[in-house]
């Protein structure tokens, strides 16, 4: 029995994860719509065997609203490349690495999507993945005529609906399908093809899908989702799930839960792959690495930083910045993603200022220390049950992200709880999930 091995990904999407991250002086702001400089990462990601690199998206610009006073003109993510077209183009410049992208099912239709990942994934020789995102901002609807969001109930409803319809598409083609006979002038058999007859109630498809069937037999499905229905719909789908848990404990839970859910809908409780987020900060000392935090508060903006928080965090806006905040801002929370994060500030007691600069440095778990005890950090963790890998989440790009490489993913090897070398050429081989032909 081969020995279980981590799955570790980056997300490589725009300058990094600090919410300042434009004014580390490492960074180049200027690079975030330029293909090399995501393409160089996905590289370095996968001369490191990294099994994946992921693109986040949102639908809607993130920083337009002059709220508080002045925030308007401060942030850096307004701006980044369509998540599918930009992994087109890092597909012909890379071999084996996974390539992750996000898509919304609130306000797309499943023919298209369907079609654009069966083609990446032919593209890449079978290293395509969909990161499923029923999108809840109300600026986001506001982009495609909507006056207020889907309500939750509704965009799980919709997005259950719509993975159905897209894999079903997926299998609009038999493998064997196409004969190419040219003596006969059969192209492909009649019997290995069929139409989808899709009546639902948020979409009608007929099919097939103009797409022969993928490498992967199905691209690979990506989830990101704290919410009882967001288990639900990663425990029924999804072949990894991205999480946010801060402490060991919670995520040992987080983990059981999606394993025995998706028992219950009948899948193997190893089919799906849970993988926290972490951004992992690196040093040579203690000394150092306490440095890099300082540095990472330091360029976080509290007047742009309270325009976040104000969409995370209900009534956020009546404390002052040295106010410590009380036990009650636990159920001020917008967002299921963003309740770590309050629980630990109240725990802490932070004031609005600390949190402002947390909130900047990111909501995924930091994991800061020397090669060796970030190493020995992810092991504990994976070893532990709590995980099956990481997505790394780099402050700052590329640096933060290069130094992980360079230096914790060696040691990861050398201990024999990640790869040295890919054992196969498709995403579904890299997790260890099933080339899906059903």
């Amino acid at each position: 029995m081969s020995k279980r091995m981590m799955s570790i990904g980056a997300s490589i999407r725009g300058l990094g994860y600090n919410a300042s991250a434009w004014r580390h002086p490492d960074v180049d702001p200027t690079v975030q719509e330029s293909i090399y400089f995501y393409a160089e990462a996905a590289k370095k990601a996968e001369a490191a065997k990294l099994d994946f690199v992921f693109l986040a998206d949102n639908l809607a610009a993130t920083s337009m609203e002059d709220r508080p006073k002045g925030a308007l003109g401060r942030g850096h993510d307004n701006i980044t490349l369509e998540p599918l077209t930009a992994m087109a183009a890092i597909a012909v410049l890379t071999n084996r690495i996974g390539l992750v992208a996000t898509c919304s099912t609130s306000y797309q239709q499943p023919y298209h999507v369907a079609r654009q990942y069966a083609s990446l994934d032919h593209i890449s020789g079978g290293r395509a993945a969909w990161n499923v995102v029923p999108s809840y901002r109300q600026t986001e609807g506001a982009n495609f005529g909507l006056a207020a969001p889907l309500s939750h109930s509704e965009r799980y409803e919709r997005a259950e609906e719509f993975v159905t319809v897209v894999q079903g598409l997926w299998d609009s083609w038999d493998p064997d399908a196409f004969l190419y006979d040219k003596k006969s002038g059969v192209f492909f058999d009649p019997a290995k093809v069929r139409a989808l007859h899709h009546r639902g109630k948020f979409f009608q498809v007929e099919g097939p899908l103009t797409a022969a069937r993928s490498p992967q037999g199905r691209p690979a499905i990506f989830q990101a989702g704290e919410s009882g229905a967001g288990v639900e719909l990663a425990a029924k789908f999804a072949d990894a799930v991205y999480t946010v848990p801060l402490e060991k404990s919670a995520s040992i839970q987080q983990r059981q839960l999606i394993r025995q859910t998706a028992a219950k809908h009948g899948r193997s409780e190893d089919a799906v792959k849970v993988i926290p987020g972490i951004q992992p900060i690196v040093a040579a000392t203690r000394k150092k690495v306490e440095e890099k935090l300082e540095l990472l508060r330091s360029i976080a903006d509290p007047v742009k930083e309270m325009g976040r928080l104000i969409i995370q965090f209900k009534d956020i806006s009546k404390f002052d910045l040295d106010e410590i905040l009380p036990e009650s801002f636990v159920e001020s929370c917008v967002t299921s993603s963003a309740r770590p994060l309050a629980e630990k500030a109240v725990a802490s007691k932070w004031n609005v200022r600390r949190l402002c600069q947390e909130m900047a440095i990111g909501q995924q778990r930091i994991v800061a220390g020397t090669p060796e005890e970030i190493a020995s950090d992810l092991a504990d963790w994976f070893d532990s049950g709590a995980c099956d890998g990481f997505n790394v989440s780099p402050s700052h790009m590329p640096g933060g992200l290069f130094e992980f490489l360079d230096q914790v993913v060696p040691i990861l090897q050398d201990r024999g709880s990640f790869r040295a070398e890919y054992a196969g050429r498709t995403l579904r081989e890299h997790l260890g999930v099933a080339r899906n032909l059903s």
